[in-house]
């Protein structure tokens, strides 16, 4: 339990990271931030899987590369439902989606350590 809690503010900090290095991306408040990694957590948990069985098709066309389009979808829809996180369109999603995963995966080593 502690590590999802450690997970959620660590991911937290790292959605701010991503506003940080990226001016497409703009988030309001650490309280934002952690409503917002919240979200996009769910959103990869419910609605991501359903999305990778749909387009299984043109994943497999495009080598897999489309998962990155369903990634920057999540993030950009996460956008949509928050106040306070905002993303200048589809290709700021793209790309904070790219450097939020970067960031999320030096964040699961670090806890696997742990």
């Amino acid at each position: 339990m502690l590590k999802l809690l450690l997970k959620w503010l660590l991911s937290a900090a790292a959605l701010l990271g991503v506003a940080y290095i990226y001016g497409g991306v703009s988030v309001a408040s650490f309280g934002t931030a952690m409503f917002a990694a919240a979200i996009i957590g769910l959103l990869n948990m419910l609605v991501r899987p359903i999305l990778v069985i749909l387009t299984i098709p043109i994943t497999l066309l495009t080598l897999g590369l489309f998962l990155f389009v369903i990634n920057a979808l999540m993030f950009w829809a996460a956008s949509g439902l928050i106040g306070g996180f905002h993303v200048n369109g589809f290709w700021a999603a793209l790309l904070g989606s790219l450097i939020y995963s970067a960031l999320g995966v030096v964040i699961d080593a670090v806890l696997e350590r742990a």
